[in-house]
């Protein structure tokens, strides 16, 4: 697959996508950009769910026999499958403090509202349904899946309403969303992934015990890999009130630098052996080139 063009308009600093006016005008570009010349979803499949037999009848298409049961009875029956759209989807932001983070660029929270319009720009726009979730320590906002407009319609409505706040409670979260997520479904999360790795991996593993396809995508700003800070320096907790420490960076970094790369490495790992797509995309890096790349991915893997 050749690179997807950009349109010319379209900055490379995520800072400049604000002066587009409107989140769903700025979706549409980004996706428009990327999505010139393919002809494939990246998403497809996920909530074609096999139902039951039925027995076959001349006109039906012979690649839905189900050549092991005629193997075993010599009839020949026709797997029968429920596709109520293309994809149901959820899309999950998490609106907590920390995505409060600016950083020398957009706030994380600011970078992911844009990924998550232009997700679900894209996937409304291939009529499948989508609906939204953003949280903190607990749900704040929630729209069930439609393939309607006017569901795009909403979901911006709350993208351009939410602003970041709150402690983050990401595992306990999810753990409470399961169980109301009654289909299954392709579920986009997209955070900066700050939280217990172990509570947040047996959450996970849940949403896949429960056959819902989980892609994770991770948002972090150039400041917390590299940690540039000098002099004394204050910080201050985005999450919790009037809550402040200074240090000195330099006898911090080392330590900082090596807790954070392990904890980055454990988060991959441990999302890949669980079977779900994890992704990480830096507040520096052009939107639509880092949703793009990561979409022509995916569609480079199922076309294997």
């Amino acid at each position: 697959m050749s690179p997807a063009r950009i349109p010319s308009p379209l900055p490379q600093d995520p800072s400049e996508l604000a002066r587009f006016g409107r989140l769903e005008v700025v979706a549409r570009l980004v996706v428009e950009g990327f999505m010139i010349g393919q002809h494939k979803s990246p998403f497809k499949g996920s909530s074609i769910e096999f139902v039951e037999h039925r027995q076959y009848y001349p006109g039906d298409e012979i690649r839905h026999i189900d050549w092991r049961a005629y193997g075993k009875t010599g009839k020949y029956y026709i797997k029968e499958y429920e596709d109520e759209t293309n994809l149901r989807c959820w899309l999950l932001l998490d609106a907590s403090g920390s995505m409060a983070y600016a950083g020398s660029t957009v706030s994380k929270f600011e970078y992911a509202r844009y990924l998550v319009a232009s997700l679900g720009h894209l996937l409304l726009s291939q009529r499948d349904a989508t609906g939204l979730v953003t949280w903190d320590s607990r749900v704040r906002e929630r729209i069930e899946p439609a393939a309607s407009p006017g569901n795009l319609r909403r979901i911006m409505q709350v993208l351009e309403s939410t602003e970041p706040g709150g402690e983050t409670s990401m595992a306990g979260v999810l753990a409470d969303l399961l169980p109301t997520l009654k289909r299954r479904s392709l579920i986009f999360i997209v955070s900066d992934c700050f939280d217990d790795v172990d509570q947040l991996m047996a959450a996970l593993k849940q949403f896949r015990h429960a056959k819902h396809e989980v892609i994770l995508l991770r948002i972090v700003t150039p400041e917390e890999e590299d940690f540039p800070f000098t002099g004394s320096t204050q910080f201050r907790s985005l999450e919790r009130q009037n809550h402040r420490v200074v240090v000195d960076p330099h006898q911090l970094r080392a330590h900082y630098l090596k807790r954070y790369a392990e904890f980055s490495s454990s988060l991959e790992k441990r999302t890949a052996g669980a079977g779900i797509d994890f992704e990480t995309f830096r507040t520096t890096a052009p939107v639509q080139k880092s949703l793009g790349g990561f979409l022509a991915s995916r569609t480079r893997r199922g076309q294997k």
